[in-house]
């Protein structure tokens, strides 16, 4: 049994690095918030959803989907969120029928998908939403969950509550979308092949840039902002631009000159080397046009006014990372093993290793592993990020020819053997990887439409003029 995939590993990690350079971009999203439908997908789906009304109420139903309904407020808030974000992009968008109907199709399709999760039980873990607002809170200046509360609620009573429900149905959509349309998007190493021999691929570079982010956060929210404070917070990026300009600028002493009497504390700083990919997309295109020493332009986001900075780059032609030659015995915990039991039979047979026992022999008797256990419970070379987290660290901590300690993980209880270590190239794996995932972004957004437009088509929904 391996405890986690490497590719799907490679792909998380690279998720969670975009996810962590990106959170504010996500910062102020309400939980009614949806991004608008093209206008072709909208005329479509405008057979089953009517041009809305002003005369229908303001806290009355909207639409009925299935069993759950979307309110007038619902809708509002959205066209609401919709707008501001076309604001700070720079293309304003009038309020109009079209619009509606294009943010009330994009509600609809929120409610069947969280529907759908909810049915088939998929709950995010509280951990990861945790974790996840402890670094918008990290962003924000604070150093605390209650810290985060306190300063949204302060704006906004039931604002942290509502960014909390948000992230939980965002991981709920996510984890739904990606068992759905992972499915249907197949990717073969011949498709992987040719795209690796084609010019696209040159994006795939290990190259790694070393970049000053600094981000001027607005006094308010967009929406409420007047043209001043637009004007205000221009006019400090534009100051923080010019003094990052310089070469061997002090990043601190640029922040804290720019800084000057705004109210709000410049949030960002010195952010070390780090992929392309692993950056947000308006982030990464911005990046790498830069060459060494330039400053980007004022990167207008409905949360502030970025400013970046290409302070450094390398060429990576090689990927060396190290790998473990590990094996294992498990004791699995279930319905018929309870943990005390499972705790007690893996001491019993660490005792039997301290009186010389062979560890493959117990492996091949007593491990619960049967993808490992008919090999001695050998693994084979594991890499960083292959396993889960009480696992990697027990063999990180390892001498080599020397087992652990019993130690607990989700699956059960291990005792781990490291038989060897060694510094591997995965540069052509890595490649291989980055493929996989530039094919599945290609592919993926058209499985996505049709798997909407499939849930859509059976389902039922009433909207109400």
């Amino acid at each position: 049994m391996r405890l986690f995939s490497l590719r799907q590993t490679n792909r998380a990690i690279l998720m969670s690095m975009s996810a962590s350079l990106g959170l504010v971009l996500a910062f102020n999203a309400q939980a009614a918030t949806v991004e608008p439908t093209n206008t072709q997908n909208a005329s479509a789906q405008s057979q089953n959803t009517n041009r809305l009304t002003s005369a229908t109420s303001t806290d009355g139903i909207i639409a009925l989907v299935n069993d759950n309904a979307i309110l007038k407020s619902d809708l509002i808030n959205a066209i609401m969120q919709t707008r501001a974000r076309a604001q700070a992009a720079g293309q304003p968008i009038a309020n109009s029928p079209q619009l509606q109907s294009e943010v009330l199709n994009g509600l609809i399709q929120r409610e069947l998908q969280l529907s759908l999760a909810n049915r088939l039980g998929l709950q995010p873990d509280d951990a990861a939403i945790n974790q996840r607002l402890a670094q918008i809170a990290q962003a924000e200046g604070v150093n605390s969950l209650a810290g985060l509360q306190q300063k949204l609620d302060a704006n906004q009573p039931g604002r942290y509550a509502a960014l909390r429900a948000k992230l939980f149905e965002d991981a709920a959509i996510q984890a739904l979308q990606q068992r759905q349309v992972s499915s249907r998007v197949r990717i073969s190493e011949q498709d992987v092949d040719a795209f690796l021999a084609s010019p696209e691929a040159k994006r795939l570079n290990q190259n790694e840039y070393q970049t000053i982010h600094v981000r001027v956060p607005y006094i308010d929210d967009y929406s409420r902002l007047s043209a001043a404070q637009r004007e205000q917070a221009l006019a400090v990026a534009n100051t923080l631009r010019t003094r990052l300009l310089e070469s061997n600028v002090d990043v601190e002493a640029a922040m804290s000159a720019a800084q000057g009497s705004y109210p709000i504390p410049l949030q960002g700083g010195d952010m070390g080397f780090h992929s392309a990919a692993a950056l947000p997309t308006e982030l990464s295109s911005q990046i790498t046009k830069l060459d060494v020493g330039e400053v980007s332009a004022p990167l207008v986001t409905p949360e502030g006014i970025d400013i970046v900075k290409l302070a450094d780059k390398t060429v990576n032609n090689k990927m060396i990372v190290p790998q473990w030659d590990v094996r294992h015995i498990l004791v699995k915990i279930d319905e018929l093993q309870t943990d005390s039991l499972a705790q007690q039979k893996i001491n019993d047979l660490y005792e039997q290793l301290r009186q010389g026992a062979d560890f493959a022999s117990l492996a091949s008797t007593y491990s619960d592993d049967p993808g490992s256990a008919g090999r001695g419970g050998d693994l084979n070379w594991v890499g960083e990020g292959e396993m889960v987290g009480e696992f990697e660290a027990v063999m990180k901590n390892t001498t080599v020819g020397d087992y652990s300690a019993p130690f607990r993980s989700q699956f059960g209880w291990h005792i781990l053997k490291v038989d060897d270590k060694r510094q591997q190239d995965i540069s052509n794996e890595y490649r291989r990887d980055l493929a996989r995932q530039a094919l599945y972004q290609r592919l993926a957004p058209q499985a996505t439409e049709d798997w909407l437009q499939e849930l859509r088509a059976g389902a039922y929904i009433q909207v109400i003029e």
